[in-house]
């Protein structure tokens, strides 16, 4: 068929030759003339450490437990990575690339997450890698990580004591949750007197060593028991009789994953409750309350930045796409709404850098802010965590959770306390 003659005008010739003359220049440097319409850089010059990168698309790498006993945690940190993801490919990607996300599942096992991050790392050449949950997880697969050069986001709240220049961590380190939580249990509880519950893993273990130290050596308090339990163990039946005979002014909790839901039952059975007596988790969020539910948590607190129920306009928009994508019924808590931070703290860094290169992308991170996360606002500090505000939530009946403190001011992160080592 004959195309029909068409005469262009002297400014529209000029473009067509320039663009003829683009896309020559494009492809010397390895740039499709497709890439150059879109008015991205070539992929040559963002990428130079032989990362899984294209014209098109850049890979990043998803590595949580789908499975296994701390599926009931990070199911929602995987929902929320990929949220922002799709968000971030529906506004065009990051340098014009659409984000490819290869996901691997640590099955709640660590030696699991090492083997699964060498994958990411290695064989598929991932930019970034949004994972991890447990700090037993992080600590696995952190060596390799520093090794590969490769990029953690990791969004759990966890012990602080830790850097790397391969890590943002996206969560709230110890003194960010634990000492604002201590604090607010003596000042507007008067709680004098503490009983310290963790799962036997090093989070727990360093958190309540931390909690340990403020309490005799700050509040000049008493910690009058501290237990642990193996991860997945759901008897908890002489805990309640040593609860019961100590009778702590407040027990500070560290139960994590499916084991919360024995937990609070116990303490319901025992007839601990929350008219009664005070205590202060670490580690109940919205997704965990899905199994302990409203009933067997209601009265108690749980000391995290976000909560679902945060009145701002940031966060009615997220929860608003989140329910639309996994249903009304689906719930946020803390984990998830840090997960959801990675993708996008991880685009402004890409976008600032101009390159998709790991040295590059971390060098470019602090100073970054947030004004759209749902927790209101954060910004990220040379020591690769973000500065946040410190919350206290009451759970109530219905499983949401009532907010009733907040830090007046975002929190600096300090991972390496002095006084707590």
């Amino acid at each position: 068929m004959d195309h029909p003659h068409v005469t262009l005008s002297p400014q529209a010739d000029l473009q067509r030759r320039r663009l003829i003359q683009a896309a020559g220049l494009a492809s010397v440097a390895g740039l499709s003339p497709w890439a150059l319409a879109q008015g991205k850089p070539p992929t040559a010059q963002v990428n130079t450490t032989k990362l899984a990168i294209t014209d098109t698309e850049v890979t990043v790498g998803q590595l949580h437990s789908a499975t296994g006993t701390m599926a009931i945690s990070e199911t929602g940190a995987i929902q929320a990575e990929q949220l922002a993801i799709d968000q971030i490919n529906a506004m065009g990607g990051i340098l014009g690339r659409k984000i490819k996300v290869i996901k691997e599942d640590g099955a709640s096992d660590w030696p699991t997450f090492a083997e699964k991050s060498k994958k990411l790392l290695i064989n598929d050449r991932c930019a970034a890698v949004f994972g991890c949950w447990t700090s037993a997880s992080r600590k696995a697969v952190l060596p390799i990580f520093e090794k590969e050069n490769g990029l953690l986001y990791y969004p759990t709240f966890y012990e602080g004591l830790e850097q790397s220049k391969n890590v943002i961590y996206t969560g709230q380190e110890a003194t960010q949750q634990i000492l604002y939580s201590l604090d607010w249990a003596k000042t507007e509880k008067k709680a004098k007197t503490f009983f310290l519950i963790g799962s036997d893993y090093i989070w727990p273990r360093t958190s309540m060593k931390i909690a340990r130290k403020h309490v005799e050596n700050f509040q000049k308090g008493k910690i009058v028991g501290e237990e642990y339990y193996p991860l997945g163990s759901t008897n908890f039946g002489s805990l309640m009789n040593k609860i019961k005979l100590q009778k702590p002014d407040c027990i500070f909790a560290a139960v994590v994953g499916g084991s919360n839901v024995a937990f609070y039952k116990a303490l319901k059975a025992a007839g601990i409750t929350g008219d009664k007596q005070l205590l202060v988790t670490l580690s109940v969020t919205e997704d965990e309350m899905t199994g302990v539910g409203g009933d067997n948590f209601k009265g108690f607190y749980s000391s995290m930045k976000y909560f679902q129920s945060l009145d701002n306009e940031n966060n009615k928009k997220f929860v608003a796409a989140f329910k639309a994508k996994y249903g009304k019924d689906a719930v946020i808590g803390d984990v998830t709404q840090a997960g959801y931070l990675g993708p996008w703290l991880w685009k402004a860094a890409v976008e600032k850098a101009g390159s998709f290169d790991v040295a590059k992308v971390t060098a470019a991170s602090p100073g970054i802010e947030l004004k759209t996360a749902p927790e209101g606002y954060v910004k990220v500090h040379a020591n690769h965590h973000l500065w946040s505000k410190s919350r206290i939530a009451m759970g109530m009946p219905d499983a949401t959770f009532k907010v009733v403190a907040e830090s007046p001011d975002l929190i600096e992160p300090n991972p390496f306390p002095k006084g707590y080592q």
